[in-house]
């Protein structure tokens, strides 16, 4: 614990850096709630909110919620369901809105460890109404994770985490987005995890929000049917 706080400084001063470089940058906000039910099977459900400056011109929030299903390890089978909606640019939810969306999101995650190095694919089909027209998107997300620190009640407290996702359609222009990230999640105990990071997202010719630079705030609060249920979510990357 004593390189704790060397840790988080420098993940400080490397977002600092970014932010200088960039038109600026905004805050990305998540609050997670996971009930394990059993090694197999559990709920989550998740609130985000954003802004396009430092906790300055909040432009989105959304909240979702849905089950996971694992039939063996090293697959997660996900569906999930929520609210999106985005403002104009300029201010704090400035109307009217640029998107008010529905989503139905199936998703299958394969999760394989080399060592202490574990790589997730994620694929993710999203059916999505939005302001009263139907669209698809398709995701695919690529992340490596790495649990580090000194082993506490069976958990390591650290994780560091890169992913980098891209978004597809089925019109043209066909691509929508690139969305990179790195973060440090600290999990001082087995039910709660706080992340920070960054997160740069890059769009084209998409009608919601535009690219940014994000610091990412976290707070992950589980849930366990009893003592006995583990849990892989100390490998496992987020599901926005």
């Amino acid at each position: 614990m004593k390189h704790t706080g060397l840790i988080v400084i420098l993940v400080y001063l490397f977002i600092l850096r970014v932010s200088a470089q960039s038109a600026g940058l905004g805050s990305w906000n998540v609050y997670n709630l996971k009930y394990n039910h059993s090694e197999k099977w559990s709920l989550f459900g998740e609130a985000q909110v954003r802004s396009l400056r430092f906790y300055h011109h909040f432009h989105y929030y959304e909240y979702k919620a849905g089950f996971n299903y694992h039939p063996v390890k090293a697959v997660r089978i996900t569906l999930g369901a929520g609210h999106y909606q985005t403002f104009k640019e300029g201010g704090d939810f400035v109307l009217p809105k640029r998107s008010n969306e529905f989503r139905l999101w199936p998703q299958v995650s394969l999760l394989q460890d080399i060592g202490k190095l574990t790589i997730e694919q994620r694929y993710r089909v999203e059916m999505r109404w939005i302001s009263g027209k139907y669209r698809n998107r398709f995701r695919y997300r690529v992340g490596f994770s790495v649990p580090f620190g000194k082993n506490k009640k069976g958990f390591k407290p650290f994780l560091a985490s890169l992913s980098n996702e891209l978004f597809f359609t089925d019109q043209e222009p066909y691509f929508e987005r690139n969305r990179i990230q790195l973060a440090l999640n600290f999990k001082p105990s087995r039910n709660t995890t706080f992340q920070l990071g960054y997160l740069h997202q890059f769009d084209y010719k998409i009608n919601d929000e535009t690219g940014r630079d994000f610091l990412v705030a976290g707070f992950f609060f589980e849930l366990f049917r009893n003592s006995q249920t583990k849990t892989e979510s100390e490998k496992e990357l987020n599901d926005y």
